[in-house]
């Protein structure tokens, strides 16, 4: 049980400071931005992936976590409150240590393409690994960023997410205390 570990140690600074992390990671795709700087998260949610559910996830929006997290499921309950979607499908936010399929996930509908999912994915490392060229909205010229983790068909999986905009999946990565964003709007291309 992991309920003797804190969440926030100030819970409105905190989750304004994360949330304004988050929001410069979306509006400057690639950008490593810092997040969950002393915050004591539950194994084997790092610190980032952490503070990103403290923020983002409450009651009114169900989550899908990763059966691989499961041992941080309790601490994430009671911090968070969210109820626990039915399926990754149903789910509001997703929090995996692996990727899933991104198109096993709510990609909003015409009418609503607020209505998607967002994927909190943890990843091993940002700075090394597979290199992807960005581009798109809140980028004046292509960014590069390197990240460990993904799956070999991530830019085809991405490029059949990128073609559903408006609608498709918002993805706020996380290493240690690091996150970056990929929203829908982004073309990313390996290189």
């Amino acid at each position: 049980m992991t309920l003797d570990r804190p969440g926030f140690a100030d819970p409105a600074a905190d989750a304004q400071s994360c949330f304004r992390a988050v929001l410069d990671a979306m509006s400057r795709p690639g950008t490593v931005v810092a997040a969950g700087a002393g915050l004591c998260s539950p194994a084997p949610l790092d610190p980032a992936t952490a503070a990103v559910l403290l923020t983002l996830v409450d009651a009114d929006t169900p989550l899908w976590l990763d059966p691989a997290a499961s041992a941080a499921a309790d601490w994430v309950a009671f911090h968070c409150g969210a109820p626990q979607a039915e399926s990754i499908k149903a789910a509001a936010f997703a929090c995996a240590l692996a990727m899933p399929a991104l198109s096993g996930l709510h990609p909003g509908t015409d009418l609503a393409p607020e209505a998607s999912a967002t994927l909190i994915l943890q990843v091993p490392a940002m700075g090394r690994g597979t290199p992807f060229r960005l581009s798109g909205p809140g980028l004046r010229a292509p960014a590069m960023l390197r990240l460990e983790g993904l799956p070999d068909n991530f830019a085809a999986q991405w490029a059949a997410n990128h073609a559903l905009y408006p609608c498709g999946v918002d993805v706020v990565l996380c290493a240690g205390e690091q996150l970056c964003a990929l929203p829908r709007s982004v073309r990313t291309e390996e290189t």
